[in-house]
C-alpha cells in the first residue's frame, strides 16, 4: 500500500507518494534537512506578542498510510523557522513526539513508527 507525504511550504501544497513506509521516511528526511537549512525568518510583531523564529512553523511534511481513504496512521514533521524541527503524531489532535538525546526530529518519528507498517498491513 502507499504512502502519501505532503509538503506544505507557505501556499505552496507538494504531493508524493512512496511503496513503503520506510521509503516516505527517508524522502521526508531529505525534504526536511533541505528546508531546515533555507529556512530564515524574523520575529513577528502582532499587537499584544511576538513570535519569534522558533515559534514559527515555516514548512509541514505530513506522513499518511498505508490506506488510501482513511489511513491509520497520520504524523509528520514541522520545521520551524529558526531551523528547528520537531516530529508529531495524529492529524487534529498532534501529539509531540520528544527526541531523545542526538536524536533528530526524523529518527524520533521512525522509532515511534517502528512496526507500524506490518502492523497496519497485518490487522
Amino acid at each position: 500500500m502507499p504512502w502519501r507525504v505532503t509538503v506544505r511550504v507557505g501556499p505552496r501544497v507538494e504531493r508524493a507518494t512512496h511503496p513503503s513506509l520506510q521509503v516516505a521516511l527517508r524522502a521526508v528526511e531529505a525534504r526536511a534537512t533541505r528546508l531546515a537549512q533555507e529556512v530564515g525568518r524574523a520575529p513577528v510583531d502582532v499587537r499584544y506578542r511576538r513570535f519569534e523564529p522558533a515559534q514559527q512553523v515555516a514548512a509541514r511534511l505530513e506522513l499518511a498510510g498505508p490506506q488510501r481513504l482513511l489511513p491509520s496512521i497520520r504524523a509528520g514533521i514541522d520545521v520551524h523557522g529558526d531551523g528547528s524541527s520537531e516530529a508529531y503524531l495524529g492529524r487534529v489532535r498532534r501529539q509531540v513526539v520528544k527526541a531523545r538525546r542526538r536524536e533528530s526530529a526524523v529518527e524520533a518519528l521512525r522509532r515511534e513508527l517502528a512496526g507500524a507498517e506490518s502492523a497496519s498491513v497485518g490487522g
